[in-house]
């Protein structure tokens, strides 16, 4: 059996860290005893295992199509407080200039505001895109 996490990259068609075989991917969550649960962002001792962002060629923003994490072991969906990432934006260094920077930095920037650590969480990583 194939590995239900396996990700490839897509160039041809914009995908970045997309599934090879989103339906196995999506089945092996859902088949958690249980059930998969909703928990907050900031939830103590979250993990995000994968991050998916949409948006079309030109749009100014990602759009986020789904949030996955694990907690204590189990399969968890993520309620994180955006519905939309820019794709551009400016934030303040630490010296106060204005800097500019993508998806990346304003999540860091919301993080530091709400004393999340955005790497730790893995909020950087796993990231899918679809372009």
């Amino acid at each position: 059996m194939a590995n239900p996490y396996a990700t490839m990259d897509r160039r041809d068609v914009g995908e970045m860290n997309g599934l090879v075989d989103g339906n196995a991917y999506h089945k092996a969550r859902r088949s958690q005893e249980g059930g998969v649960p909703s928990v907050d962002w900031k939830t103590p001792g979250l993990k995000i295992t994968r991050l998916r962002l949409l948006s079309d060629p030109g749009f100014p923003a990602w759009d986020i199509s789904y949030c996955h994490g694990i907690l204590d072991g189990r399969h968890v969906d993520v309620q994180l407080p955006w519905h939309q990432l820019p794709k551009k934006c400016k934030w303040k260094d630490r010296d106060g200039n204005w800097r500019p920077g993508g998806w990346k930095a304003y999540v860091i920037a919301q993080c530091k505001r709400e004393g999340v650590n955005a790497k730790q969480l893995g909020l950087l990583d796993n990231v899918s895109t679809l372009c």
